[in-house]
């Protein structure tokens, strides 16, 4: 079967997946800096208070999982019709916080926002499809990838200018400043112009203001599932699939935290559960290479 036949065949599985998770006792909010994910101060975080370091020990006193992510992101993290805060990270989420034996707690955000709040203990994680790359690694810990993304060049269906990595160079791309997709982009040699999510990189395509992005293949085609008359297409894939892992803060302090999800991450895959995941909201399995 074809890689575009499953996606639109994915689009009910992820229906019926959700269906099957309880949000009793879990709870969403939007992004509150003035507390810690361990109730502490912002000034008794930079003091670098006990409280204010993560720990599995602390997450499971405290009861709860503080889970970053932006929810504008489909199908990783967005809302559905009904405003219900959804996507594959979030069921990923409530996954690795049952395997703790806590609830989770999602905190949405903007990308950058996000990375900052873990270095500031206002998050435990981050499950957000965040690439591990060897510069994330030096200032985060990151837990083994739970996803592999291949990443496209998107570009309007007329421009022919692009069809291949090398043809990046000079042109202007748009990306959430600091996203792997941006890195790639400017390393390619493009004009990385910086947005706050995907929908304005969408409508700077459209508009013609940018010449291409780079983005999730699986994104494109949702995007293309909810707008099929979109004039756009995939110019090119950046060589290697990238590996997407759950970062948190950095030290000594996170090593049971990252342990315990590594555990509950490998679980899911050799299950099934996380393919059955992927392929719900995907429609193809991405919890393995390709």
């Amino acid at each position: 079967m074809k890689r575009r036949e499953v996606l639109l065949r994915g689009a009910a599985g992820a229906a019926a997946i959700l269906t099957g998770f309880t949000l009793a006792g879990c709870s969403e909010k939007k992004e509150a800096p003035a507390q810690g994910a361990s109730g502490a101060t912002k000034a008794e975080a930079q003091r670098g208070s006990a409280k204010a370091t993560e720990s599995l020990a602390v997450i499971r006193e405290r009861g709860k999982l503080v889970i970053a992510m932006e929810g504008t992101w489909s199908p990783w993290t967005y809302h559905d019709q009904k405003g219900v805060l959804t996507g594959y990270d979030v069921a990923v989420g409530r996954k690795i916080a049952e395997a703790i034996g806590v609830e989770p707690q999602f905190v949405e955000g903007k990308w950058d926002g996000l990375l900052a709040g873990l270095d500031a203990g206002r998050y435990d994680i981050m499950v957000n499809g965040v690439g591990i790359t060897e510069e994330r690694r030096r200032a985060y810990d990151f837990s083994i990838p739970y996803a592999f993304d291949r990443v496209a060049v998107i570009v309007l269906e007329k421009n022919n200018a692009i069809n291949g990595m090398g043809d990046l160079k000079g042109k202007k791309t748009a990306n959430t400043i600091s996203s792997t997709y941006a890195e790639t982009a400017e390393k390619a040699g493009a004009e990385v112009i910086g947005v706050d999510d995907l929908n304005q990189t969408f409508e700077l395509l459209l508009s013609g203001r940018i010449d291409a992005t780079l983005n999730s293949e699986v994104t494109f085609h949702d995007y293309k599932k909810s707008h099929p008359d979109a004039p756009i297409r995939i110019a090119c894939f950046v060589p290697q699939a990238g590996e997407i892992g759950i970062p948190m803060k950095k030290g000594a302090q996170s090593d049971s935290l990252r342990r315990a999800i590594d555990e509950a991450i490998e679980k899911l895959r050799a299950s099934g559960e996380l393919k059955k995941l992927s392929e719900a909201f995907f429609g193809i399995d991405i919890s393995t290479p390709q």
